[in-house]
């Protein structure tokens, strides 16, 4: 039983990592919304994780989606495609990073509520029942 808790938490905490790592990364887009040249980045978040957790198909390794440092698991990173061309060469759209920044969170807030629960489940299931 032991790593079917591991199994689910595992995948929920590589979840959580990727999370931040891409809300790390849409705010930097949003920081160098104003420089010269910055070409956007972001990442396909469900192969990320896919790739992260081993859940990839056949012949996929990790090393299509996800590079892993220091034990952490680091994205392959793309350029964002602009919508609409610029004069100073600057690819991050604002309201397409608001929006990802937005629902990124919400996401984050999502899945530290599913950890949560989890922990919280399996507490409970610990306690005898003398304990309320």
């Amino acid at each position: 039983m032991t790593p079917t808790l591991t199994a689910s938490l595992d995948f929920q905490g590589q979840a959580l990592m990727l999370r931040a790592e891409r809300q790390r990364l849409i705010a930097s887009n949003i920081a160098n919304a104003d420089t010269p040249g910055y070409q956007a980045r972001d990442f396909d978040f469900a192969s990320a994780l896919r790739a992260a957790t081993g859940g990839g198909a056949a012949g996929e390794g990790i090393a299509a989606d996800v590079m892993t440092r220091g034990g952490r698991a680091q994205p392959t990173l793309r350029y964002a495609l602009p919508a609409q061309t610029n004069l100073d060469s600057n690819t991050v759209d604002m309201d397409r990073e608001r929006a990802a920044f937005a629902d990124n969170a919400v996401r984050y807030e999502a899945t530290l509520r599913f950890i949560n629960a989890s922990v919280r489940t399996t507490l409970d299931a610990m306690k005898s029942p003398n304990q309320s």
